[in-house]
């Protein structure tokens, strides 16, 4: 696991040189108190501000409405999946259920991403005042918005998905072909956020809220590529490779990010732990490290 820091000197705390194509996954955050201390970016990220309002109701805060919107979204994909839901509303009405759901993504995902830029050092974004930024070097601003592309794909694909009479190639290339996207989309977003958590493609923190979150969101996002596989729409018949299949895996995807969405909430009011004993780095008397979670 990668843990390499980049510092002024080009090299991490332990002397050696970082990975060149490794991506950063701390920064240097100057707390309250004017004392620098490295976050990781995901920390950083989600704790800009002092958590307002309880774990559970904080209808003023940001994160908690990101929970919230990832977790509705979550929940109408879910019950879009069950067959006897399905067969209870007729074809249109699952596809209605699918859209909304699929706007709840999007509401929540420009959140997130409202929340990486909000985060970036004031030399890229002075006062938080650019929407629409370019930010390569920062895993978590790459991470939220192919993350936020993807839900548009689900939006473009649900929605088509409620026309009458799709001749089997516009379905193929209208409704299968954006959902295919966007479940890649989601793919890559949670592999980078995997990532990002993680300070490398392996670790083990069962304690940690993010560890859990961007676990649940990666396994559901590999259901959700299995689903578009298994609902391939061949463009001359129609038909679906696996409806049952395609179906089974969406539910258990939409149940994944359910249930990571709702452990957002307590990532979002966690107390900073702090590695005991830190010491200020060397000819740094301002400078120390945050314990990751």
């Amino acid at each position: 696991m990668n843990r390499a820091v980049r510092t002024p000197q080009g090299r991490s705390r332990d002397g050696r040189r970082p990975r060149r194509w490794a991506p950063a996954t701390f920064v240097d955050h100057v707390r309250a108190d004017g004392v620098v201390v490295r976050r990781g970016s995901r920390r950083h990220r989600k704790h800009q501000k002092p958590a307002a309002g309880s774990t559970w109701w904080a209808p003023t805060a940001r994160g908690w409405w990101i929970a919230v919107l990832f977790a509705i979204g979550s929940t109408l994909f879910a019950v879009g999946s069950i067959p006897a839901y399905a067969d209870a509303v007729g074809s249109r009405g699952d596809t209605i259920t699918y859209f909304v759901g699929s706007l709840f993504f999007t509401a929540a995902s420009f959140l997130c991403y409202r929340e990486a830029v909000d985060a970036a050092p004031p030399v890229q974004n002075p006062h938080h005042r650019r929407f629409l930024t370019f930010q390569p070097s920062r895993i978590d601003w790459w991470a939220t918005a192919v993350q936020l592309a993807g839900t548009v794909y689900f939006n473009v694909s649900t929605a088509l998905a409620m026309a009458d009479n799709l001749s089997a190639e516009a379905a193929h290339q209208h409704v299968w072909r954006p959902d295919a996207i966007g479940s890649l989309c989601f793919l890559v977003a949670s592999a980078l956020a995997w990532y990002e958590a993680c300070h490398g493609w392996l670790a083990w923190r069962v304690r940690s809220w993010a560890w859990w979150i961007t676990l649940l969101n990666l396994i559901g996002s590999i259901a959700f590529g299995i689903s578009a596989v298994a609902g391939y729409i061949d463009p001359v018949t129609g038909q679906v490779n696996n409806i049952d299949r395609a179906d089974t895996q969406t539910l258990i995807g939409a149940v994944c990010f359910l249930i990571g969405a709702v452990l957002l909430l307590p990532e979002r009011t966690e107390e900073e732990r702090r590695r005991p004993g830190t010491r200020p780095a060397e000819n740094s008397p301002q400078t120390g490290t945050e314990q990751p979670p």
